[in-house]
């Protein structure tokens, strides 16, 4: 990314994992148990923060959610000016049909990255709900989409790239506010 420069860490590892044994309670009491909850991470982060939530939902239950991860590659609107979209598998091991589903993020910027994941899961059935929980929600939105869960709010600008840091795909767990300079192309979504 050019010139982008660590403009500030956010949260720590501690920190998110409170946050995400926070939104472990809120999904619970929201859905009065952890009964017929499965959890579907969007991949690559999400799905990380996926089944991090799982288990936090099994310490406080006593039932580890079914896990599922979502791969919408080919169902962003963006597909067709990426030269070739990077693929991962979809891996949803369980009927979606009247399934009560939380989908996890690691940013929610746009709304167009959960616009896909909503396709997506149409496609693989029809949920009798559909939940979002993300680490961090940094506005900007571009579609009527919020999330029911938040980590975090890091009201941030165009100009700057919120990432979430997760071991194992990083070195160490963060929420980190990049300056992006002139280069605009960053930003989670």
């Amino acid at each position: 990314m050019g010139d982008a420069r660590l403009k500030a860490t956010i949260m720590d590892g501690q920190a998110m994992e409170r946050a995400v044994t926070r939104i472990a309670h809120e999904v619970v009491e929201r859905n009065e148990g952890a009964q017929g909850i499965k959890v579907i991470g969007i991949i690559r982060r999400g799905e990380t923060l996926a089944e991090r939530l799982a288990t936090e939902i099994e310490k406080i239950e006593g039932i580890r959610p079914q896990m599922g991860s979502l791969d919408i590659s080919f169902y962003r609107d963006d597909v067709i000016r990426r030269i070739q979209p990077v693929l991962h598998a979809t891996n949803i091991p369980f009927d979606l049909d009247g399934a009560r589903i939380v989908l996890v993020d690691d940013v929610l910027y746009t709304g167009r990255t959960v616009r896909s994941a909503l396709n997506a899961l149409m496609d693989y059935g029809r949920p009798k709900s559909v939940q979002l929980a993300v680490m961090v929600d940094r506005g900007h939105r571009e579609l009527p989409i919020r999330a029911d869960y938040v980590g975090k709010n890091v009201p941030s600008s165009h100009e700057e790239d919120v990432r979430v840091c997760l071991t194992p795909l990083d070195d160490h767990d963060a929420v980190e506010i990049w300056d992006l300079g002139n280069n605009k192309t960053g930003g989670a979504e």
